[in-house]
């Protein structure tokens, strides 16, 4: 057995769109036909037969290119004027957004089959636990078992709310056994509708377009999927004796939107207050609608059955203060308490709404202050009917709001504030300044001297800043006011609604104390005589290779400093880390950047344990295997033993929330899948299941993968022609022009020609991946293979196939191998890039012929996705239609380049092109 080897469970299913069973692929390719079909209706009649005939023939040409090469599609690609091309590029890419809603459908529909049959990963999951775990420490697991997916608006998300909402609409009518006629006038209808609504968002949305969206998933599970999961879980432990804690937080949601400031200047304090009481006024709505259905259900006389004496006193004290909601209910609720108490909780729930939109201040007994209030009136309702003959009546509607209240409180999700570390030293600066006590100005101390400055300042009693009259330059007031803006937060929506900051680039302690001063300043931590009060988890954030090697002894002098560690320990002991994906992999590439976190990860664990603190791990993966994507419940398998307990929180980004979130079953699915991969890790995986020298023996030959990958990468990307290279063949600098989300696609500072370092992640992957050559997903990992062949570990590394991290990493390389084409990107190559950039092509295509032999080396089939047929040919089907959206973007970008103001019509057409190869691909970046 390996380190990470399990039987095979009920959540390994088929990723990327695809469906399990010949039968659901059949019909799956039967819909796409019907919905391809009515699209080709709708293109001649707005556009003419001969639009339609130029498709057809546009795709038979693709199918002739491997043998007759490109020049023939080529020339009628330069034949079309700008608004044809744009036609047509609009075509393929609608055919890509309706063919993914199908997909969705299917693989929704195939596992609803599943939990309906009792086979959900739940299920399974519970009969493994009861036969292995130790049941004292399954049920401590169950007491703390938190896990929180954290939605953030990182803009890889390439299509329009306005677009989702009608393949939404689609996918309803596919799923009903409606008449043909009816479902076939349904369908056609939604289809003229996507293709007159422009799918190219007409400017880039702001913050506060960005958090309805996310809102919008987020409503859409807290309402229903959360208490349907919570529902799951339970009914799967009561079936073996179990029953899940009360007050247990098995789910609970997360978000960025409107609190992620690094390297977003339209992120304010203000717009941080505005954000909050757009989820605010939804969290309350999915309450006060719950609230409605259960008044409904809770018809209970007390001519029949008794009452708890709490409810009675609860009853009195709501009559004294709403008068008004007495008065209202009484003559129709006298002999029914448990409706009566859900109109008082229904009013102050109103009270609350109004409360959140006018900014007023919390009235007790009128209003609520945070979930704890709301979720003590239902826990009295709940405690008077199991005393009275009521457990099941408590165990239906009743239990499903209590399990929402948990998950999303009145806030609807936690929002984590994100800024980068400089910001916080600067504020600090402006601060000791005023003072004039230090012999050495503060922003010239080394991070020694400012660790000795704010260990003995954070030990100190006094306050750093003016409460009036504040002379400061904007950046360091606004960073003030943020710490302000937290507590005026948690005043008005709770604790629960935002309590972690997370610090971008935090590579000393001297970072993380610095956060912790300037939160004592806003009244958010307080270390006294009596010991430490603080509602603030301060969370460093490892986003390179090198502070990922670091990030152990990082964690060792935070947790060494006596006043922070009093602060953890008001925390409940808890210290949240996180782990960035993206950063690590685009400086060092895949695989150092997978390795360097699964080792990052065992030093931290040690530490922790080390210092008596629990460790919560946040991971930001993006979507694609470039920024740490792939099956969620394969990753969190792949942990190093110890590291998962109980608590875990993952980023959701971009297209993956509309994939993963879109359709309800598939919603349900992936929490299932993921909260049953962190129960097992914590109860199953707490210690190593190979021998030490097992272990050691595979450590070194990842070593050696790790840095001959490394030097590999390292060299691509030193490469003098690399960012011409990069800018040419790419279109990266059209990515803006998309408007898909309100965050630079540049760091602060960067100028307009295009540097490595200053590009964030998002782009540098989108780009790869629009040529096909998704260089991010796979370079470096052939090299660093051959290099442990050679060393002698050709044994060892075939022994590591049975290593669930280094399964894990091959079966997502070679993934993005199946979708990576060298044939394609060699038209971008030739057609947009300098001859004498092309040596950069050259090493990128010698790096792939190396990596896809290495990998094919260790796949049982010999050939890429051999073990998925049904994958494979999902895959080569969509090649006929991305195939002609290539040719066709590198046709539009070398005429956009001609020129310095494109035809409006051809920079159209190329930003379709975008879209739709976003869409054929399943991922932007």
């Amino acid at each position: 057995m390996s380190e990470n080897d399990r039987p095979a469970r009920a959540d390994r299913v088929p990723s990327e769109g695809s469906v399990a069973s010949e039968s659901e692929h059949s019909a799956l390719r039967a819909d796409i036909r019907r919905l391809s079909t009515l699209l080709g209706r709708t293109v001649a009649a707005q556009h003419g037969d001969d639009m339609l005939e130029l498709v057809e023939k546009v795709r038979r040409l693709v199918r002739e290119v491997p043998e007759r090469g490109d020049t023939a599609i080529r020339d009628v690609l330069a034949e079309l004027d700008p608004g044809t091309a744009a036609v047509l590029g609009r075509a393929f890419a609608t055919y890509f957004h309706l063919a993914n809603l199908a997909e969705q459908l299917h693989r929704s529909q195939e596992r609803a089959a599943v939990h309906a049959e009792g086979s959900g990963p739940l299920h399974t999951l519970v009969d493994r636990l009861v036969s292995d775990a130790d049941p004292d420490e399954l049920a401590t697991a169950l007491s703390r078992l938190e896990l929180e997916p954290v939605f953030t608006a990182h803009p890889t998300e390439a299509q329009r709310q306005s677009v989702l909402g009608k393949l939404r609409s689609i996918a309803t009518v596919l799923a009903q056994d409606l008449p043909e006629e009816i479902a076939e006038t349904r369908l056609h209808r939604l289809v003229d509708l996507i293709w007159q609504t422009d799918e190219i968002r007409p400017e880039r949305p702001t913050v506060l377009d960005e958090a309805r969206s996310v809102a919008y998933y987020l409503e859409q599970l807290g309402r229903r999927t959360v208490p349907e999961v919570l529902t799951a879980l339970d009914e799967e432990l009561d079936r073996v004796g179990l029953h899940l804690p009360e007050h247990s937080r098995p789910l609970v949601l997360g978000c960025w939107v409107g609190g992620d400031r690094d390297g977003n200047p339209n992120v304010t304090a203000d717009l941080t207050l505005e954000t909050m009481r757009i989820y605010g006024e939804r969290g309350v709505r999915i309450q006060s609608e719950l609230l409605e259905e259960l008044v409904q259900e809770l018809s209970l006389s007390t001519r029949l059955v008794g009452v708890s004496e709490d409810l009675r006193r609860s009853l009195a004290r709501a009559r004294r203060a709403l008068p008004e909601v007495y008065d209202r209910f009484v003559r129709l609720n006298a002999e029914e308490p448990y409706r009566l108490k859900c109109s008082y909780i229904h009013a102050r729930l109103e009270n609350t709404r109004r409360r959140y939109a006018e900014d007023t201040p919390h009235r007790p007994g009128r209003d609520y202050l945070g979930a704890d209030e709301y979720l003590r009136d239902l826990e009295v309702m709940d405690v008077s009917l199991r005393s009275h003959q009521g457990e099941r009546i408590a165990d239906g509607g009743l239990r499903d709001v209590m399990r929402s209240a948990n998950a999303v409180g009145l806030h609807l999700a936690s929002v984590d504030v994100r800024e980068h570390s400089s910001y916080h030293h600067a504020a600090l600066a402006a601060l000791f300044d005023r003072l004039g006590e230090l012999d050495t100005p503060y922003r010239e101390l080394d991070h020694g001297g400012r660790r000795e400055v704010l260990s003995a300042e954070l030990a100190g009693r006094r306050t750093l800043t003016p409460r009036r009259d504040r002379q400061f330059d904007d950046s360091v007031t606004e960073t003030l006011e943020v710490f302000d803006c937290i507590r005026t937060v948690q005043e008005t929506y709770g604790q629960e609604a935002l309590h972690t900051y997370v610090i971008s680039m935090a590579q000393n302690v001297d970072d993380i104390l610095a956060v912790a001063v300037l939160a004592r300043e806003a009244g958010l931590v307080e270390l006294s005589a009596e010991g430490a009060v603080s509602s603030l988890d301060i969370v460093p954030l490892f986003e390179t290779a090198t502070e990922l090697r670091i990030s152990g002894d990082l964690l060792d002098g935070m947790l060494s400093d006596p006043s922070y560690r009093a602060l953890v320990a008001a925390r409940g002991d808890v210290q949240e880390m996180m782990l960035g994906y993206s950063d690590s992999n685009k400086g060092a590439g895949l695989t150092t950047s997978q390795w360097s976190i699964h080792r990052a990860q065992r030093q931290l664990r040690d530490v922790a344990a080390k210092h008596g603190v629990r460790l919560r791990l946040f991971h930001g993966r993006g979507g694609s295997v470039g920024r740490g994507g792939g099956p969620a419940g394969e990753a969190i398998a792949a942990q190093p033993h110890g590291v998962v307990d109980a608590v875990m929180k993952v980023t959701e980004q971009g297209e993956v929330i509309s994939d993963k979130y879109s359709l309800p079953a598939l919603a349900r699915d992936n929490l299932e899948i993921m909260l049953s991969a962190v129960l097992e890790a914590t109860l199953l995986h707490q210690t190593s299941r190979v021998e030490a020298a097992t272990l050691k023996r595979w450590d070194e030959a990842m070593d050696v993968i790790s840095d001959a990958a490394q030097e590999a990468y390292e060299q691509l990307i030193s490469h003098e022609s690399l960012p011409d290279f990069f800018t040419q063949a790419t279109p990266v600098d059209e990515l803006s022009m998309l408007n898909v989300g309100s965050r630079p696609g540049k760091r602060p500072g960067a100028g307009g020609q295009t540097s490595l370092s200053d590009l964030r992640a998002i782009p540098w992957v989108f780009g790869w991946t629009q040529t096909r050559m998704i260089v991010p997903g796979w370079f470096g990992l052939g090299t660093g293979l051959k290099a442990a062949h050679d060393a002698g570990y050709s044994e060892v590394v075939d022994e590591m196939r049975d290593w669930a991290f280094f399964a894990n990493l091959l079966s997502n390389v070679e993934m993005t191998l199946a979708k990576t084409d060298m044939r394609i990107a060699g038209f971008y190559v030739s057609e947009l890039v300098d001859p004498e950039l092309q040596e950069v092509f050259e090493i990128i295509k010698a790096e792939h012929r190396v990596t896809e032999r290495e990998v094919l080396k260790l796949t049982p089939s010999g050939a890429l996705l051999g073990g998925n047929p049904l994958l494979r040919r999902t895959l080569d089907i969509r090649e006929g239609y991305l195939e002609p959206l290539h040719h066709l973007q590198i046709h539009t970008l070398a005429e956009r380049r001609k020129v310095s103001e494109p035809d409006p019509d051809l920079q159209r057409a190329l930003l379709l092109t975008v879209n739709g190869i976003s869409a054929g691909m399943r991922n932007t970046g």
